[in-house]
């Protein structure tokens, strides 16, 4: 199959497309067609290579798929060859108590597809058949790979950990990112009124056209006397963080007193600077967040299915383009989600 490995950590250029074998697969899993493979900034991490993380070598990146069964293994009866799916990013073990309690997202052996095992930078990837969740109709190819991941985030910060209630008010941080566009659907189907930041003009407009109903630069200094002027000076309830030291102190500024932050990741740095006296005395609650459950993507896929959430595409590249697409993550070139797609046999 043709196939986009790295054999050393580095910068986009160590991306090789090439023939790489067909995976393998075990009785409980299944053998997918790729149709199109998202990116997230997580394949950036591991390109780069992590402190503490050691990802085999070779290895093939794509956490978000969407494709074609072509085989099932034997112990995979609830789907067959020919049917239409995107895959639940998140791998678990299925019977650990984390598990089964349907904390799934926290298994001590989580593993993430694209991620410590090869993904969908591939015409072929492999992946459990528990993972398996049926294409909604209507979608394009690039609409379902660019919804796993980035929903089911969205989905377990803003539902899950920090419960947000009709009428409250959510910071969503860089709305062009692919968790930002989601989250900004996300708060809504939950009756918030939504601020969400951008560092352009043209990123703004696109978010109010999500359904933001104010927007504000974080580029500029006086971001966090904007949110709280847009606020009556109270702050906002929640925040939804995933950028990390850039935005982090002005996020804490901006909460109102018993207000919640709620972050993801990291992508502008992780030594974060917090005022732990803004903490403690203004009573605020942070809250970390890791992927979500599977439960919680099939709960999220209902509002999918109904035109409540949609994907947000920026564009379509070759697989064979993947370097391209790594840089135009890097320069945040994109608002939405870019798309890998395999060229047709």
């Amino acid at each position: 199959m043709k196939a986009v490995a790295f054999y050393e950590h580095g910068g986009p250029e160590v991306l090789r497309y090439e023939e790489r074998p067909d995976p393998s697969f075990k009785a409980n899993e299944v053998l997918v067609e790729v149709r199109a493979c998202a990116l997230n900034h997580l394949d950036v991490w591991a390109r780069k290579g992590m402190p503490g993380v050691e990802i085999p070598l070779p290895h093939i990146l794509g956490n978000d798929v969407a494709g074609v069964v072509r085989e099932v293994g034997e112990l995979v009866d609830w789907v067959r060859p020919g049917d239409e799916v995107l895959l639940q990013p998140g791998v678990s073990c299925g019977h650990c108590r984390e598990c089964l309690r349907g904390a799934d997202n926290l298994c001590p052996e989580y593993r993430i597809i694209g991620y410590l095992r090869d993904g969908g930078y591939a015409e072929l990837v492999a992946a459990p058949g528990v993972n398996v969740v049926p294409k909604p109709k209507g979608l394009s190819w690039a609409e379902a790979a660019a919804l796993p991941l980035v929903t089911v985030t969205a989905w377990h910060m803003l539902v899950g950990r920090a419960g947000v209630r009709p009428g409250e008010d959510v910071l969503i941080h860089a709305a062009g990112s692919g968790v930002g566009s989601v989250g900004i659907q996300v708060a809504k189907l939950r009756g918030a009124r939504v601020i969400a930041t951008a560092g352009s003009d043209a990123k703004l407009e696109k978010a109010r056209a999500l359904g933001a109903d104010e927007v504000v630069n974080y580029t500029r200094e006086d971001w966090p006397k904007e949110v709280r002027r847009l606020t009556e000076k109270r702050g906002v309830d929640v925040v939804f963080e995933h950028t990390g030291a850039e935005t982090w102190p002005g996020s804490i500024l901006c909460l109102k007193r018993d207000g919640r932050l709620v972050t993801c990741g990291a992508t502008s740095g992780w030594d974060a600077r917090t005022d732990l006296r803004h903490v403690f005395y203004r009573h605020l609650n942070v809250l970390g967040s890791f992927m979500g459950s599977k439960s919680e993507l099939l709960d999220a896929m209902q509002f999918v299915e109904r035109g409540r959430i949609r994907a947000v595409v920026d564009r379509e590249l070759p697989l064979a383009e993947a370097r391209r697409a790594h840089e135009l993550m890097q320069d945040r070139a994109q608002f939405g989600k870019l798309v890998l797609v395999p060229e047709k046999p």
